[in-house]
């Protein structure tokens, strides 16, 4: 087995872990040391529509990794690049912790510069690290925060 496929198949399984984590766990113990954020039940839709996009582009990427498809992997991380913020209320913005934000802004922009090295690279070993790496912010975002509508 190759070693971008054993990184595949990590990235799966991590994938999977935090599907559980947000489908079997996702109301929270009162035990929960995550920091809140507090919003509305439409701000909590918005973010949650944004996380599901980005695990629809990283399942879409993976595929393309996997398929040895380059433009599938740019198109479907284009999808969650910067571009996918301009939608998110300026009043929503201002409630999000500035951690929270310096976790989501960046996974934004690594989005893009993972489609801009798949186009011009063309590399499944670097973009695979690529992937591993922008993965860490989902990570490090579930394990800090939760969502709670007041």
């Amino acid at each position: 087995m190759t070693s971008y496929r054993i990184t595949l198949l990590a990235l799966l399984m991590l994938i999977a872990g935090a599907a559980y984590m947000i489908i079997d766990r996702g109301q929270a113990a009162a035990s929960d040391d995550r920091m809140a954020i507090e919003l509305t039940a439409e701000e909590r839709n918005i973010i949650l529509t944004e996380m599901r996009g980005f695990l629809d582009s990283i399942q879409k990427i993976v595929q393309g990794l996997a398929a040895n498809d380059m433009n599938a992997v740019a198109k479907a991380a284009e999808r969650s690049g910067m571009a996918a913020t301009h939608d998110i209320p300026g009043s929503l913005m201002r409630k999000l912790p500035m951690g929270f934000k310096e976790l989501g802004g960046p996974t934004h922009k690594q989005f893009d510069g993972l489609a801009r090295e798949a186009t011009e690279l063309g590399d499944v070993q670097i973009t695979t690290e690529k992937l591993g790496v922008l993965m860490q912010n989902c990570v490090a975002c579930h394990a800090s925060y939760r969502l709670v509508v007041r």
